[in-house]
């Protein structure tokens, strides 16, 4: 194995982050019956959010919060309660996208394992719990503790001292999002994988180094390699 540590990003990487499904669940608590075009709306409001995040422009306090503030409005309760009630329904319907034990068994004594997310620490750590799958990890970075999100080279700096400093050449990044995780990967001078399961084009100036499309093709890229 050529890779000392392998570093994966979380939510449609290792494990499936379905969303609509969570804001469905966590409405029901409200008696409110969650629409698609409900879904549209909040996306309308959230995805712009994440990308102020990702760029630095707003804290992940500042994220959570705004992204419920019309329903919290609607509802009169505080868009803090919407929040946790949202982790929460996701930490309890989320599960590991295929592939993603086979992948971790393969590799689990033959490279350390890390994760850098920009997701949030409530979900995180229970859903790795429930999953299973904290076992597996040497490492649990999240952004909304470092206080810097993905691509920001500063969090892969620190993830990077946590890990006592080993050869950024024997480093590798697996993620998702070619805006955050690739990118990222390339300002901290790692080894990239993308895993574009939905074949997306390239973003401008974005190159990994390997592209690969499941979690079972990643494993036979990583455990098969010369």
């Amino acid at each position: 194995m050529k890779w000392d540590w392998i570093l994966f990003d979380a939510d449609e990487t290792l494990f499936s982050f379905d969303s609509f499904g969570g804001l469905q669940r966590m409405f029901l608590d409200y008696s409110v019956t969650f629409t698609p075009e409900d879904y549209q709306d909040y996306q309308a409001v959230n995805k712009p959010l994440w990308v102020d995040y990702q760029n630095g422009n707003i804290t992940a306090l500042q994220l959570q919060h705004q992204r419920f503030q019309g329903w919290a409005d609607r509802l009169r309760v505080p868009a803090s309660d919407l929040n946790d009630a949202f982790l929460n329904a996701m930490a309890e319907i989320c599960t590991p996208l295929p592939g993603a034990v086979s992948l971790l068994n393969a590799l689990k004594g033959q490279s350390k394992m890390g994760i850098i997310t920009n997701g949030f620490s409530a979900l995180q750590n229970r859903r790795l719990s429930r999953t299973g799958l904290k076992d597996y990890f040497d490492l649990l970075v999240i952004s909304e503790e470092v206080g810097v999100a993905k691509p920001d080279r500063k969090i892969f700096d620190h993830a990077l001292a946590r890990m006592g400093e080993p050869s950024r050449e024997r480093v590798l990044m697996v993620g998702d999002t070619a805006e955050s995780d690739i990118l990222g990967g390339m300002n901290a001078g790692l080894s990239t994988v993308w895993l574009n399961a939905h074949r997306r084009p390239l973003p401008e100036g974005i190159r990994p180094d390997w592209q690969v499309a499941s979690l079972p093709e990643l494993e036979a890229l990583l455990c098969h390699e010369e």
